[in-house]
């Protein structure tokens, strides 16, 4: 079974299960988790997370609820299978949510959109450490 890893923040405001299923999307739309690959039961996972199994059953249902994974009674959840262009909405989707808070902030800097498109270009390119 493929290692579903999660970290959390406690402090971070943002609920336990939606850090769950935020980064178990993630990961499937990035390819870190495939297709058919069993999820840790709903009790193994909370023992790993420090969490209660409601919580991660919370989490496994609107991951259902989202297409993410299949949940079967009696076996393990699997992560679903997708269509290739539901695949690809998704990994655009993951895309959206993870730079929206970067074009928040880039807008609260007032940075001109050309300086936040260069530095993200650099970063993409691994010239991280160039300064502008």
């Amino acid at each position: 079974m493929p290692s579903l890893r999660c970290l959390l923040d406690r402090h971070s405001g943002v609920p336990i299960y939606r850090q769950i299923v935020d980064q178990v999307r993630f990961q499937a739309a990035a390819g870190a988790l495939k297709p058919g690959d069993e999820l840790p039961s709903t009790r193994t996972l909370s023992s790993e997370l420090g969490v209660t199994a409601m919580t991660i059953s919370r989490a496994y249902a609107e991951l259902e609820r989202l297409g993410v994974i299949k949940r079967r009674r009696g076996l393990a959840s699997v992560v679903a299978a997708l269509p290739e262009a539901a695949r690809v909405a998704a990994e655009a989707d993951e895309l959206r949510r993870i730079l929206k808070s970067a074009a928040s902030a880039i807008r609260q800097l007032g940075a001109a959109k050309s300086d936040a498109l260069r530095a993200l270009e650099e970063l993409l390119d691994g010239d991280e450490g160039r300064t502008p």
